[in-house]
């Protein structure tokens, strides 16, 4: 008796076991099952890279595969925006840029992708303020005595960038735009040999985006800061206004870094990788990185950031044309 009683228990167990395992057959395999790759669109090293590195090291075991660093500089970003856009859309390729090759770079040449249809914002991540600095062949003064000199020697004021078409250009023509001066552009090809020779007094104003090595050299009076283009004022400079507070606010440019995902990912992906690049964001282990970079956390929902990416792309768009900026 009893052993003809265990055959239908049996058989019911078999019945189940195969009914719950077939959801799990039809799902396919479950995101993340095997390395992510994060593509930085800048060389090693440099404070895009640094950032990456801690947090591809601390979502590692939160999304329990290994998060590869892929550094593919070159074309100011556009290079490995490119890379990822044409990547497949599965959550296993991501992009670490800023979103000059989004906003900016569409409207100087063309590009082979479409900004804002081959790729998905998955998270805003931080932002690298860009300050505008005296250099030694300046005499004393503020940004609006900068300004007054500006009116007075028309053309005199020399302002180098990091090149033609970057943030620091279009902050100039910004500023030239709206406070009616005129003022020289001095591009250089990145930032290196730009800061060796503002410390020589080569020009009198430079822009360049803030980090641990100007702020030193503004610490040991070689440079001296005149406005930032930030949110709000630096806590390693609190004396410094932001050109928002000076009345030039369309001109108060930073430059937002984010990760981005070729177009089409699953949108459950998207949400899980937000939800755990915000986590990271969080740790003190990251706050203490970003701000010996010079850089503030700047978290937002998805939707935030593809407005910001929209908003930027058409902001930038407006000033390339109206100042007839061309890409070198």
């Amino acid at each position: 008796m009893t052993h003809h009683a265990a055959r239908p228990d049996r058989r019911t167990w078999l019945t189940t076991a195969l009914c719950s395992a077939l959801p799990v057959w039809a799902q396919g395999p479950v995101w993340p099952s095997k390395p992510i790759k994060l593509t930085v669109a800048y060389p090693p090293g440099g404070v895009s890279d640094t950032v990456a590195r801690a947090l591809a090291e601390q979502l590692a075991p939160r999304l329990g595969v290994p998060v590869l660093v892929d550094n593919r500089a070159g074309a100011g970003g556009s290079l490995a925006v490119n890379v990822v856009a044409k990547s497949t859309p599965d959550g296993y390729t991501l992009v670490f840029t800023a979103l000059s090759p989004l906003t900016l770079s569409p409207h100087l040449g063309n590009l082979p992708y479409d900004a804002l249809k081959d790729l998905m914002p998955v998270a805003s991540v931080m932002d690298s303020p860009v300050l505008l600095a005296a250099t030694p062949a300046l005499p004393q003064g503020d940004f609006k005595a900068l300004l007054a000199r500006a009116k007075q020697q028309p053309d005199a004021l020399r302002w180098a960038t990091s090149g033609s078409g970057s943030l620091g250009h279009l902050m100039l023509e910004n500023i030239r735009s709206n406070a009616q001066v005129r003022i020289t552009h001095v591009p250089y090809k990145g930032g290196g040999q730009q800061i060796t020779d503002a410390l020589s007094g080569q020009f009198e104003v430079l822009s360049t985006n803030a980090s641990g090595v100007v702020l030193q050299h503004i610490k040991e009076g070689r440079l001296r800061a005149l406005a930032v283009g930030a949110a709000a004022r630096l806590d390693a400079l609190p004396g410094v206004p932001t050109l928002a507070e000076l009345g030039l606010a369309s001109a108060n440019f930073s430059s937002r870094f984010g990760i981005f995902a070729p177009a089409g990912v699953p949108g459950t992906v998207v949400e899980k990788l937000h939800a755990q690049i915000n986590a990271v964001l969080a740790l003190p282990v990251l706050r203490d990185r970003l701000l010996a970079a010079q850089c503030v956390a700047a978290p937002a929902t998805v939707a935030e950031f593809a407005k910001t990416v929209a908003s930027e792309h058409r902001h930038m768009g407006t000033i390339v044309r109206e100042a007839r900026i061309q890409a070198d």
